[in-house]
């Protein structure tokens, strides 16, 4: 079974994420005239944005996150499997699989890197802004990799929840708005469940 997504990539990214706004030069009715300014940039990142309040994820169970009713909500019938991914900073994860879509749902509590690792050229990714539960958060898609969707929720500085939803080898496969619909349901219910325990 293939990784998931290139987390390897995005370790490599720089949390800056540059807007460029062309400024257009005013006219001078004065005597000399100046040369066209440059373009003037502006950078933000995720964290800039409002969260409703910082929610830290260190010393807490992944495979804890989500009840056994929201499991049963998302489908996600089989029994939860605990690891470690060294590539963020040996976070805590849990894999769900579903016996009835045959979708899988990965879990991971990302605490030594901020939600912007996404944004650089490295991570090779398609963002699309969005909120989870109030909280800035991304939809992510891998141009070249369309049986996989991640949500990144930025619930703390330095911290974020990644919630990843892929084929696991459907008869039919599913498609990746499916599967981005499917991340971000989970996501939803991984941030409730997290906002109980905290």
């Amino acid at each position: 079974m293939r990784r998931l997504l290139p987390f390897a990539l995005a370790l490599q990214a720089l949390i800056l994420v540059g807007c460029s706004t062309p400024t257009q030069p005013t006219a001078d009715h004065g005597s000399s005239s100046a040369p066209p300014s440059d373009p003037t940039t502006t950078t933000t990142t995720v964290s800039q944005l409002p969260r409703p309040r910082e929610v830290k994820l260190n010393g807490l169970d992944p495979c804890t996150i989500l009840s056994e009713e929201q499991r049963a909500q998302l489908s996600l019938d089989h029994a939860p499997n605990a690891y470690v991914d060294a590539t963020f900073g040996e976070s805590k994860v849990c894999s769900f699989r579903s016996g009835i879509s045959g979708n899988v749902m990965r879990l991971a509590l990302v605490t030594v890197e901020g939600v912007g690792v996404w944004l650089s050229e490295n991570a090779q990714v398609e963002p699309e802004f969005t909120t989870i539960g109030g909280f800035p958060a991304m939809v992510i898609r891998t141009p070249g990799l369309d049986d996989v969707c991640n949500v990144e929720v930025d619930v703390a500085e330095g911290q974020f929840l990644d919630v990843m939803f892929r084929d696991g080898g459907n008869e039919k496969k599913a498609t990746q708005d499916t599967l981005c619909a499917g991340a971000r349901t989970a996501a939803e219910a991984a941030l409730s469940g997290l906002l109980e325990q905290r």
